[in-house]
This record gives structure tokens, sequence and C-alpha cells, in this order.
């Protein structure tokens, strides 16, 4: 088995983005699933504090263990919580997967800047072909 890099082991996978055929967009199960993964480990009360602090809104306990129960499907997690989430569990599980959904990656801090890094070394690679196509027709005389 090749080792992978653990930075670019899926740069080259193209990202897919969810279906949009009418009623295939129900994430309530996923939401569900993921605000349970980002709390596991945490204490709620304090997740909980912190989401309240960060929002500006109440945010409870028993909410949290209402937006993970899957027998409470019609009560997920709101939008705009979801960032004060992450940051009280020191998270990005929402984040990634949002941008899996949307067909894209979430790249951050390191990954974020080899991205960019990669994405300029393409650019000055595409400048030195046409640098090179140019000093070629210069020569011709054309």
């Amino acid at each position: 088995m090749a080792r992978r890099d653990a930075l670019t082991h899926d740069m080259f996978a193209m990202p897919v983005p969810a279906t949009s055929a009418p009623g295939s967009m129900d994430f309530r199960p996923a939401i569900s699933d993921l605000v349970k993964t980002m709390l596991d480990g945490h204490d709620r009360t304090a997740v909980a504090c912190r989401c309240s602090e960060l929002t500006g809104k109440d945010v409870s306990k028993y909410m949290l263990d209402s937006y993970t129960a899957p027998s409470k499907a019609d009560f997920n997690a709101p939008a705009y919580l979801m960032p004060a989430l992450e940051v009280a569990t020191e998270s990005y599980v929402y984040s990634n997967w949002l941008a899996a959904v949307r067909g894209g990656r979430f790249f951050i801090g390191r990954e974020a800047l080899a991205a960019e890094l990669g994405r300029v070394k393409g650019e000055q690679d595409k400048l030195r072909q046409i640098e090179k196509l140019l000093h070629n027709q210069l020569r011709r005389g054309v």
C-alpha cells in the first residue's frame, strides 16, 4: 500500500455536489448526526453557555440534546448556531460537511495556504507556457 501525504491524499479527487432532485435535500438526520459528533466528548452545559455567549441568544443543554435526538427530526440546530457550535467544540465538522454537500472542500490554516500555493504554481506554469509560445513566435518573426 502506497503512503499518502496527509495533506493532499484526496486533492485530485473531484468533489461532486449532492443531487438536487426534489426531496433529496432533507438533511435533518444528517444535521442531527453532525451536531452529535461535534458534541461528543464535550460538556454540553459548557458548550451551551459558550454558544449563548457567542450568539447573544439563549442556548440550553436541553436544546443541544434535542438537536441530536433522531426522534426530534423537526427540531434541528438553526444555521445561525452552527458557527458558534464549531467554535465552542473546536470543530470544523459542519463546515467540512457543508462544503462537501455543495461539491467543494473546506480548507483552513495550513491546508488553505497549501491550496493557494498550488493555485499560484498552476498560474505560474500557464504563464511560462504563454511566455515560451510568445518567444517562439518572436523567433519565427510572426
